[in-house]
């Protein structure tokens, strides 16, 4: 490709309309803004796509950094392009265990999400996200980005299954402060019980909405799922509001971009595609072979059980992304994400190796998005918090300055 296009960003922009006739592609379907975009609207914001979806890719008044530390030490609320897909009808949990290659959906009582993930007939990974489990014969996929609703549409033939979009945005609340800031905003009591990936019907604004206590950032933080129903305005003004007290912080895209790297959160299309498995993508502990049939089982039960998914840290400079980690001067795999850490200091990377065995050279050498050589180390996913005790609300220690990374 012309480098003159590879030097360029790309980005979407919102324009005030001009003229008094119709502009039929003003607003087309696949380029959808979440309802509270509104609120980034002061901020010049530049947009990417996400499941046909906009969502916020820069805004001008934080920057990458202070939207990273935003999460650690306050809260932030960001818009996403989440796409929840309703699975409803007398077979749902039925449908969703054949569709999804994940745990056993009939394990899990309504109340609860589970993480589950998609896969081709070759065991091929299609895309991941979050379900939640509202009744028994209704379900909602929150899904990460890829198109899948034609593939449930082409494989519900013989369920009993209504497959359909209840046009219902998401947007994440995250960061130490979140718990305080929900406790601030509902009508009535917190929810009780409200563990790690429990689901919750509150009142805020007078108006019941669903709210998980999920996200994406490995970080406290609950997310709430507007329906067309709500008073979605009013709810997006309340929680800025409210959060003024948190030092609340309108974010985008940058603000999980380091923290879920450190995490070990998997992003879909970049670190695993349609040609990585569950096993290479490091999710093999989610699949249950004992469930019955699924889309990709066969295959799956014969295949390479390697990892080829790790975490990787450079040394003084941020990765390039693409084919551009090396030993010996040989390229053994692919950076998939790559950005910087202000807590530890250093470049934080999830690469996808062409062979398991490579993971134990540790030592490597990776291109910088300079045009630099430097040093990197490969390294287990999560880089920090490893018992996940952050996330799950078991440890409040708040990071006051940054901890470098000492290899």
């Amino acid at each position: 490709m012309n480098n003159a296009l590879l030097n360029k960003r790309y980005t979407i922009k919102a324009f005030d309309q001009k003229g008094s006739r119709p502009i039929e592609l003003a607003h087309p379907e696949n380029m959808s803004p979440h309802p509270l975009s509104f609120l980034e609207l002061p901020f010049d914001p530049e947009y990417s796509l996400y499941n046909n979806r906009m969502t916020p890719e820069h805004l001008n008044n934080i920057t990458p950094d202070e939207q990273y530390w935003a999460i650690r030490r306050d809260v932030i609320l960001r818009n996403t392009g989440e796409f929840p897909v309703q699975i409803s009808g007398k077979d749902a949990r039925k449908f969703a265990n054949y569709i999804f290659a994940g745990r056993n959906i009939f394990n899990y009582k309504v109340g609860r999400c589970s993480y589950q993930f998609a896969c081709y007939i070759d065991g091929g990974m299609i895309t991941d996200g979050v379900l939640l489990h509202l009744a028994d014969d209704k379900l909602w996929m929150a899904q990460a980005d890829g198109e899948i609703f034609k593939w449930y549409l082409a494989h519900s033939k013989d369920f009993e299954v209504k497959i359909s979009d209840p046009n219902v945005f998401v947007s994440q609340i995250q960061g130490p402060k979140s718990m305080k800031l929900l406790e601030d905003l509902i009508d009535d009591e917190m929810p009780n019980p409200w563990k790690y990936f429990d689901i919750a019907t509150v009142n805020i604004c007078g108006d019941p909405v669903i709210i998980t206590r999920t996200g994406f950032s490995n970080e406290l933080g609950w997310e709430i799922y507007l329906q067309p129903e709500n008073k979605i305005e009013e709810i997006g003004e309340l929680i800025m509001k409210k959060g003024k007290k948190y030092n609340i912080a309108l974010t985008g895209t940058p603000v999980f971009r380091a923290r879920r790297i450190e995490a070990g959160l998997l992003s879909a299309g970049n670190d695993f595609d349609k040609n990585t498995n569950p096993f290479q993508a490091g999710l093999s502990k989610f699949i249950d072979f004992e469930k019955g049939d699924f889309i990709g089982r066969d295959i799956l039960l014969k295949s390479n059980k390697d990892r080829l998914v790790w975490g990787m840290r450079v040394r003084k400079g941020i990765a390039k992304k693409g084919r551009f980690v090396f030993k010996n001067s040989k390229s053994i795999g692919k950076i998939c994400s790559s950005t910087w850490s202000p807590y530890q200091e250093c470049g934080v990377c999830i690469v996808r190796l062409d062979e398991e065995s490579f993971f134990n050279e540790k030592e490597v050498e990776v291109e910088g998005i300079d045009g630099e050589i430097y040093s990197a180390q490969l390294c287990s996913l999560p880089m920090i918090d490893k018992e996940r005790l952050i996330v799950t609300g078991k440890s409040n220690k708040i990071p006051n300055e940054p901890k470098p990374w000492e290899g």
